[in-house]
C-alpha cells in the first residue's frame, strides 16, 4: 500500500463488476414484466412492477450472503467480495422500489398516514393465514437502509471497526425478516408448490452455506496446547507456504504466521478495515496484504506503511525441530519484534 494506493478504487475492474450488475438487473426487470405480461395479461403493470423489484431484492440478497462463504471456500471467489458493498446497495435500492409502490397501490386510497397504514391495517397477528407480514418486510427494509448508508469508508472510520461489523452482521436479521415477510405473504397468494419449494432452497442454500464454511474453519483452526514457557506448537515450516500465512487459534486469538524471504512473523488475523482475515491474504512487496480490500501492515510491526496509521498486535515466533511456536499473548498493536529466521539450524533442530 503505497503513498497513491486507494484501498477501495473505483479501477477498470470494479467498473466492470458494476456494469455486469447494473446489465443483470435490467435484463431480470425486463425478463420478469415480460415475461409476467405474457403469461398473466389480467394483472397490472404496477403488481408486475411491485414482484419484479421484490423478487430481485430476495434473489440478491441470498447472493449477497453467499459471497463471504463462498470466498473462505474458495479464494476465486474473492473479486465477487470487492463488489459487495456495491451489490448491498443495489439489494436496498430494489427493496425500497418494491415498498414504495406496494405503499402507494395498497395504503394511499385513504386518510391515514401511509405508513401507519402499514402497521396498523392489520393485526390479525394471532391467525397465520391473515398474519399481517408488511410490517416485517418494512422492518427488513429499514436494515438494509442502514447498512447501505453506512456502506462508505466514511463511516467505518467514524464508527471504528467493531461496530461497524455488527451494524452489518444485521443483514442476517433483515434476511430473517424478510423470509417471514415473503412466506407470510405472496406464499399466501400463490399456494401452487413450486413457490413454496424456491424459498426453501433459497433458505437451505444459505444456511448450509455458512455451516459448510464454518465447520471447515474451526477445522483448520484447532486449538493446540501450550508448552511451559507458554509456547504453543502451530505447525510445521514446510507447512506454511512461501508469502503466506498459516492461521492458529491461540487463546479465542486468531493469529496468522507468515513465511516470507527466510522468516517468519505472526500477527493478529484480524484486519482494522473491516476484520477481513489477513492469514488468507499474502505478502505483497514485503508487506501483508489483505485479500479482501487490499490494506497492508509489516510483518515485523504489524503497522501500515506511512502515511497509513493502521495498526494490529504482533505475536512472538520461534522455530525449533522445523516445528513453528507462537506465544499466545499478544504485544501492542505496531510493536516491533525479531521475526524468526528460517537458518538450516534452526528449521532442522
Amino acid at each position: 500500500m503505497s503513498h497513491n494506493y486507494q484501498a477501495v478504487g473505483w479501477g477498470r475492474q470494479k467498473r466492470v463488476y458494476d456494469l455486469t450488475l447494473v446489465g443483470g438487473v435490467v435484463v431480470y426487470l425486463g425478463l420478469w414484466i415480460g415475461l409476467g405480461s405474457a403469461l398473466r395479461p389480467n394483472v397490472t403493470i404496477e403488481t408486475l412492477i411491485i414482484r419484479a423489484f421484490g423478487t430481485l431484492a430476495f434473489l440478491l440478497l441470498h447472493v449477497v450472503l453467499s459471497i463471504g462463504p463462498l470466498c473462505r471456500l474458495d479464494p476465486r471467489f474473492l473479486p465477487l467480495l470487492y463488489n459487495r458493498r456495491h451489490l448491498g446497495v443495489v439489494t436496498f435500492l430494489a427493496g425500497a422500489t418494491h415498498g414504495v409502490f406496494a405503499l402507494f397501490q395498497f395504503h394511499t386510497r385513504g386518510d391515514v398516514n401511509p405508513l401507519t397504514s402499514v402497521l396498523t391495517s392489520n393485526t390479525r397477528v394471532d391467525s397465520l393465514s391473515q398474519f399481517p407480514f408488511q410490517p416485517l418486510g418494512l422492518a427488513a427494509l429499514a436494515i438494509l437502509f442502514l447498512m447501505a448508508a453506512t456502506s462508505h469508508d466514511f463511516w467505518l472510520s467514524q464508527l471504528s471497526a467493531p461496530v461497524w461489523k455488527a451494524l452489518h452482521m444485521m443483514v442476517y436479521v433483515a434476511y430473517g425478516l424478510l423470509v417471514a415477510h415473503v412466506t407470510l405473504g405472496v406464499l399466501q397468494a400463490e399456494t401452487a408448490p413450486p413457490f413454496a419449494a424456491v424459498v426453501g432452497i433459497g433458505m437451505a442454500w444459505v444456511i448450509g452455506l455458512q455451516l459448510v464454511a464454518g465447520f471447515r474453519e474451526r477445522g483448520r483452526h484447532l486449538p493446540a496446547t501450550p508448552a511451559a514457557d507458554g509456547f504453543v506448537e502451530v505447525c510445521g515450516v514446510d507447512d506454511i507456504p512461501d508469502k503466506r500465512a498459516r492461521i492458529a487459534c491461540l487463546s479465542g486469538e486468531r493469529v496468522a504466521v507468515f513465511r516470507y524471504d527466510g522468516k517468519l512473523s505472526a500477527v493478529s488475523n484480524v484486519c482494522q478495515h473491516q476484520n477481513g482475515p489477513l492469514g488468507e491474504g499474502r505478502i505483497i512487496n514485503g508487506c501483508i496484504t489483505c485479500p479482501w480490500h487490499g490494506f497492508q501492515y509489516d510483518p515485523e510491526t504489524g503497522a501500515s506503511p506511512p502515511p497509513f496509521t493502521e495498526k494490529i498486535p504482533t505475536f512472538r515466533v520461534r522455530v525449533h525441530r522445523s516445528r513453528v511456536w507462537v506465544h499466545p499473548q499478544p504485544h501492542a498493536a505496531g510493536t516491533r519484534l525479531e521475526p524468526a529466521c528460517l537458518t538450516s539450524r534452526s528449521s532442522r533442530g
